[in-house]
């Protein structure tokens, strides 16, 4: 039997990581739903939270990859139900969010 409707996917993670460093400085967090960040004001991740998640993941490369492509689907989800006109494309949000992770598979070498 094929449904008509599709059942929603539930939510991603929370968006709670990077922690804030120094513990007493406010977090570089996303403030939701317009995915800006909470200390300076610049789209999320910024710069500052970029820095703070790869020292905050350290090796774990595919978790890191794995929490962007969560916070990925949130924020496409919360900035399209904002402006589903004129918002982001999933290609700039993909980039924004997923792109810019250190994780890459190598290179598939001669066979």
């Amino acid at each position: 039997m094929i449904s008509h409707q599709l059942p929603q996917p539930s939510g991603g993670p929370a968006a709670d990581r990077p922690r804030a460093y120094p513990s007493h400085e406010k977090p570089h967090t996303p403030l939701r739903p317009m995915w800006c960040c909470r200390a300076c004001g610049h789209p999320w991740p910024c710069a500052m939270a970029r820095l703070l998640l790869k020292v905050e993941y350290g090796r774990n490369e595919i978790g890191l990859s794995i929490y962007l492509a969560g916070l990925f689907y949130e924020a496409a989800r919360d900035l399209y139900r904002l402006n589903p006109d004129d918002g982001p494309t999933p290609r700039d949000l993909f980039t924004r969010f997923v792109a810019w992770s250190p994780y890459r598979r190598p290179l598939a070498g001669p066979s």
